[in-house]
């Protein structure tokens, strides 16, 4: 998909059409929240203007639409009332504006990576189910509610549900005729391939077709008239001085007012918390997943929240109905929000006659659609899908605010969330396990990421199960905070409890505020006393545990850096390998080993050689290793060259230009006298692949069996029992080892595959 983040004629279409919906939709919103506040009228349309040109011009968001809440209304009526005048208010506005700008420059806005994705779609959802609700009534005439009111509990003393079951009491003809047939139009459009093609916005075709058959309503008279209660309410002025006198100013004298600066602060903190969860979730249904910063949306808020003032605006934020109506409508910049704001600004004093020709019921239809698509089945099912963990906050944040309002809402929300987080952190506070090092087991505790003093108790239950003379590994490297009571706790295992009973006490990952430093105190590499106390066959077995860690991704915690300290002076291997030097094979990551645990000998096709034998008998002779390990793998490139040459017209020299390649051919070749036939028999890719494995296998016993034949330092040492040698094969496919054969060991012969 083509990324849009900037204004462009590609564009500008869809974003005028968008604003022109989101213009139709904001109207009545910018009336009803101005209602719901005991706020004058004009200050509603005020708050939309500025938030639309204003906000949209400052704010990087691409989808967010800004003006008069729902969600504050009952603050700003709270407040009006508290402060005595709506002159008085207007200068708490200001105030607030202030705060956001001071925010947005401090980038108070990281505090939006805080909040869940589970209750943002909670959010979206509640918007979604509320909208469907409230606009019901006004979908058949039923329009005590004014338009905006999002609330549960109502002016009226009515709730979300009681205005349902009362408007089959109260309901209009004429306006009911209109927002159905709205409804069906709309639902018309999006699924009829002509008109959904069209470059005609189905919005904008409702509202014409709803002002058209309110004026032919007006003509048939009662009980089809829609009387002005049941459309749009632009105040109206007969001049431009007298809309000018409509516009509220604020109180400058109320900045002595201790209460102004008290309702300042109230209206920022709430209006910020709205707008950034509200951007959140425009976000989510931006169908570009563009990520909007969060603290320029705070500058740009607070720029408009000082405008708003100014001018006797009600305070703005990020609106999500409005922004959700934007993107459903098609918008791709922040121009389609301009266009809105503009659209306001030009018709409310040009064509309010007009605009109040305008039904409630269609633009209800068109908010009905909007709020379908927010609370669609297949979201639920989405929650449903991704486990309690998630579904239980959305559930909860979706309730809640259907049952009371925005704000408290995301709060009962937010709580529930941080409920499932701690209590996710409660049941696994630490991750504990036993890693088997080569100085013994030690025990394994990985903190969680973020371990609170509710951690304390179940940490401190973990870390008395040590044993005796026991080691133990706090592991904080995936820990982004510790409480200090755990710090304590740790500190006090660390110096006191853990001496106290003889347990050594590793730690790594700590940060440096916390004061510890990483620090290993077991054994994590091989040692003159550990290959002295060793045999071939606990040598053997500690590779085959190696492989399995290193198979299941359990790999053991070592300190590599010591490591290299430790081993500077002198090296104690454990076991010599002799291996392939296919890079899909190294030795030390397949058995999971550390510096100074093996001597490493890699050769194409894992043949010998006086060079390779003599590095072995050095490596056991003089270096002390207890066993000798010879693994070959599949899908051999020697291998593969040895069947490939057998036979052949031109040697593996002189087809390849390798000068000194048939020396390593040659040996491997004498595993694969026989196969000629065979691998001209079959040709295929899988059948080639088969006969170079079965060569590779056989190559490895070869190996094995002249070793012993060739060294007699070697042959000795096996017969001594100071030494093995075993013969395995790795499969570069699925990450196993079969171990073929453990020569001077009592379990000889084939054994099973790791």
């Amino acid at each position: 998909m083509r990324m849009t983040n900037r204004i462009s004629p590609s564009t500008l279409f869809a974003d005028i059409k968008a604003g022109l919906v989101v213009f139709f939709v904001a109207l009545p919103l910018c009336l009803g929240i101005a209602l719901a506040s005991g706020a004058p009228l004009v200050s509603g349309l005020l708050a939309g203007i500025i938030g639309g040109l204003v906000v949209g011009l400052f704010s990087g968001s691409h989808t967010s639409v800004s003006g008069p809440a729902a969600g504050l209304s009952a603050i700003v009526a709270a407040q009006i009332l508290s402060l005595g005048s709506f002159s008085a208010f207007l200068t708490a506005v200001i105030l607030a504006g202030l705060i956001q700008i001071a925010l947005g420059l401090a980038k108070g806005g990281f505090i939006a990576a805080f909040f869940p994705s589970s209750v943002i779609k909670g959010l979206l959802a509640a918007i979604g189910v509320i909208i469907v609700l409230k606009q019901i009534p006004h979908l058949v005439g039923h329009d005590p509610d004014p338009e905006g009111d999002m609330s549960f509990f109502q002016p009226d003393l009515q709730t979300t549900f009681s205005e349902l079951i009362t408007m089959f009491g109260d309901f209009h003809l004429g306006a009911a005729i209109v927002g159905v047939a709205s409804v069906a139009l709309l639902m018309l459009w999006d699924n009829w391939k002509p008109l959904k093609t069209s470059l005609f916005p189905a919005p904008v075709a409702v509202v014409l077709f709803g002002i058209g058959a309110g004026l032919w309503f007006e003509q048939l008279g009662d009980p089809w008239l829609i009387k002005p209660s049941h459309l749009v309410q632009v105040p109206v002025a007969s001049d431009l001085t007298e809309l000018v006198e409509l516009l509220p100013r604020p109180d400058f004298s109320q900045w002595v007012n201790p209460a102004v600066y008290t309702a300042a602060l109230t209206l920022a903190i709430v209006a910020s918390l709205e707008t950034l969860l509200n951007l959140n979730a425009a976000d989510r249904l931006d169908p570009q997943q563009r990520i909007s910063p969060p603290s320029q949306e705070l500058l740009a808020q607070g720029i408009g929240n000082v405008a708003c003032g100014l001018v006797g605006g009600l305070p703005v934020t990020s609106v999500i109905i409005r922004s959700s109506v934007n993107v459903i409508a098609g918008g791709q910049t922040k121009l389609a929000t301009i266009v809105h704001g503009a659209l306001l600004l030009v018709s409310v004093p040009l064509i309010p006659a007009w605009l109040n020709t305008i039904p409630l019921s269609c633009l209800a239809a068109i908010l009905l659609m909007t709020g379908m698509k927010l609370a669609s089945p297949a979201l639920m099912k989405q929650m449903w899908n991704e486990g309690r963990y998630q579904f239980i906050p959305f559930a909860a944040t979706l309730t809640a605010i259907v049952f009371t309002d925005l704000l408290i809402g995301i709060v009962i929300g937010l709580v529930v969330a941080i409920g499932f987080i701690l209590n996710s952190n409660m049941r696994r506070p630490v991750r504990r396990f036993v890693e088997k090092h080569l100085g013994g087991d030690v025990v394994h505790i990985e903190l969680a990421n973020q371990e609170s003093f509710l951690n304390r108790a179940a940490l401190s239950h973990v870390l008395a199960e040590v044993p005796h003379n026991g080691r133990v590994l706090l592991d904080a490297q995936n820990t982004d905070y510790i409480d200090p009571d755990v710090l304590d706790l740790i500190r006090d295992f660390k110096e006191q409890t853990g001496p106290a009973r003889s347990i050594d006490v590793s730690l790594i990952g700590f940060r440096n505020e916390y004061k510890f430093d990483d620090q290993i105190q077991y054994v994590d590499y091989s040692t003159r006393e550990l290959q002295a106390a060793l045999t071939p066959q606990q040598v053997l077995q500690i590779l085959k545990d190696g492989h399995e860690r290193a198979r299941t991704g359990r790999r053991l915690t070592r300190d590599f850096s010591r490591q290299v300290r430790a081993t500077a002076g002198g090296q104690h291997p454990l076991a010599v390998t002799l291996s392939c030097i296919d890079s899909r094979t190294p030795v030390e990551m397949i058995f999971d080993l550390g510096l100074g645990d093996i001597f490493s000998i890699r050769v194409a096709g894992n043949i010998t050689s006086r060079e390779v034998l003599a590095s072995a008998e050095y490596g056991c002779a003089v270096a002390g290793a207890k066993l000798m390990l010879v693994i070959g793998h599949t899908r051999c490139g020697a291998v593969s060259a040895a069947v490939k040459f057998l036979g052949a017209r031109l040697t593996a020299a002189e087809a390849t230009g390798c000068q000194h390649l048939d020396a390593i051919v040659n040996e491997i070749q004498q595993s694969a006298a026989g196969m000629t036939a065979q691998a001209a028999s079959e040709p295929s890719s899988t059948a080639a692949l088969t006969i170079v494995d079965a060569v590779a296998r056989k190559n490895v016993l070869r190996v094995v069996k002249e070793i012993r034949q060739q060294s007699r330092t070697l042959d000795s040492l096996v017969h001594e029992r100071r030494i093995a040698i075993v013969g395995a094969m790795y499969d570069v496919v699925t990450g196993g080892i079969e171990f073929l054969v453990e020569d001077g060991l009592e379990e000889t012969g084939l054994q099973n595959t790791v």
